[in-house]
């Protein structure tokens, strides 16, 4: 059985060491897994008033419709003052409206935080981990993912060199792949 993930990223540089480590993260899930790049870039500010008035942006419902059809989800976030970017908030409202029909409800989540400073995106990991337990998404524990000094472990091709972050990256993906399993027998 094919399982789809979709890839959420809140960094949209197109040099992004977020983005970069969040594909390497998703190739090291097993085979049956089919990881979907879900753009957030291009959605419309949330308003409450469009869906109460059924003026529902197209964006939003081509993002709606493209994460109900996944199975589970990987954020990845850098951090922007201690917390997740305006365009991630953004694609979680977006995603959690109109009330009662969130597409995130009971979709098993991990949080990647990356970050060229040595806090390691805490705050943002922690702050998007609050707003995935309102949702209703489980969301992998252990191992917490930060990925700190991020350059340090990047080679110009954005590619991961060090060994060490490769075998955390995997143990993180073999939690989430439990995870998910457990969520969708």
């Amino acid at each position: 059985m094919t399982i789809k993930v979709g890839l959420v990223v809140g960094s949209l540089r197109k040099d992004s060491y977020t983005r970069a480590i969040a594909k390497q993260a998703s190739e090291l899930l097993p085979d049956n897994y089919q990881v979907i790049d879900i753009n957030i870039g291009n959605l419309d500010l949330y308003n409450q008033d469009l869906d109460d008035e059924d003026r529902v942006p197209q964006s939003w419902k081509n993002f709606r419709q493209q994460m109900s059809k996944v199975d589970a989800v990987i954020f990845a976030t850098p951090e922007y003052n201690r917390s997740v970017p305006g365009a991630l908030k953004n694609a979680i409202d977006v995603g959690s409206r109109p009330y009662g029909k969130s597409i995130w409800d009971k979709k098993p989540a991990v949080i990647l935080s990356v970050s060229p400073g040595s806090i390691s995106g805490f705050g943002a990991n922690h702050h998007l981990r609050q707003s995935l337990v309102f949702l209703n998404m489980p969301v992998v524990s252990q191992p917490e993912v930060y990925i700190g000094n991020v350059t340090s472990v990047l080679d110009d091709n954005l590619k991961i060199t060090n060994p060490g972050t490769l075998h955390f990256l995997q143990s993180a993906m073999d939690t989430f792949d439990d995870l998910v399993n457990r969520f969708n027998d």
